[in-house]
């Protein structure tokens, strides 16, 4: 069981609802017999400095209650850290996608992740990726990181403030579809070897879902040392239409514009700007001029609570 514990909660997760799924908890954690205490974010990026001064201050476990935002925050305050001072990662999933939950096998009822969480039970090393972009910023990503289509897709979801969920996933989809089909020419230089294409979409994948149930990779495995590219080349309208529901079952792959490879590390340049998001968090959005990034795997880098 672990000394102390700090509990990062969200309260806009969940459309807002998350105040009222933590109070629910409360129970819960006063049973915990250690130090615990809770923080709530109240701006962007305020997970990463919560997590980074609960590393600093010599907690055990650091839990993110929220949605893949959150845990993409927590995270990367965490890997901010030495290794050896870094707190272990536990997750409670109160959000829209929840995929990193669920890569991990946490039960998506919250008071059942924090009762197991609380437990430390079940503790494993996980590979993080690494992105520096041509500016030398570090992002650190842990289920998948999309360039192009999905990333575009993110920035339409976090637009649509009434659907929530794999919904909201889904309706940025076909707006994406129908208004950003721009395809753009990149050259990918892995351990693996060289290739260009004209691409909608390049996403790197260390879990094997994103957007709440899309399937992209579905044999990945985020403790096997390296990540897998899943990339769609330049199709029409009526065929990414088509590829929907394929992706949704992971049976994509058949098709012959799509893309695989597995990697440890990647170097990217573009003939035009990548948007970019990471564990569904936006990092450039329309109006970036980044052309050039590189990413790499950092093998059992966070020691995560699995289901």
């Amino acid at each position: 069981m672990p000394r102390k514990v700090k509990l990062i909660l969200n309260p806009m997760a969940d459309m807002g609802r998350a105040w009222k799924t933590a109070n629910a908890l409360r129970p819960i954690a006063r049973e915990f017999a250690g130090e615990l205490t809770w923080s709530g974010t109240v701006y962007p990026t305020h997970a990463i400095e919560l997590a980074k001064q609960a590393a600093e201050e010599g907690y055990d476990l650091v839990v993110a209650m929220g949605g893949d935002g959150t845990v993409h925050e927590v995270m990367n305050g965490l890997m901010q850290v030495p290794e050896e001072n870094r707190p272990i990662l536990g997750v409670v999933p109160i959000g829209s996608g929840n995929d990193f939950a669920y890569s991990i096998g946490i039960d998506q009822k919250p008071s059942h992740a924090l009762a197991h969480a609380l437990k430390l039970e079940n503790v494993k090393a996980l590979d993080i990726g690494k992105m520096t972009d041509d500016r030398g910023h570090v992002e650190y990503f842990d289920n998948t990181l999309g360039i192009g289509f999905d990333a575009i897709v993110t920035i339409r979801s976090h637009r649509l403030p009434i659907v929530k969920g794999f919904l909201m996933y889904l309706t940025a989809v076909i707006q994406t579809i129908l208004l950003n089909h721009n395809p753009i020419k990149i050259k990918v230089e892995t351990d693996r070897g060289v290739w260009e294409d004209q691409l909608l979409m390049l996403t790197l994948c260390n879990g094997p879902r994103e957007g709440g149930g899309f399937m992209l990779s579905a044999d990945s495995k985020n403790d096997d040392g390296q990540f897998e590219s899943v990339a769609v080349t330049n199709v029409s309208r009526l065929t990414m239409f088509r590829l929907v529901p394929e992706f949704m079952k992971g049976t994509h792959t058949r098709f012959k514009q799509i893309r695989m490879g597995a990697f440890q590390w990647m170097k990217l340049e573009s003939d035009r700007p990548l948007y970019i998001h990471a564990d569904g968090e936006v990092f450039t959005s329309f109006g970036s001029n980044l052309k050039n990034a590189t990413f790499e795997v950092l093998p059992k880098a966070l020691r995560v609570i699995k289901g």
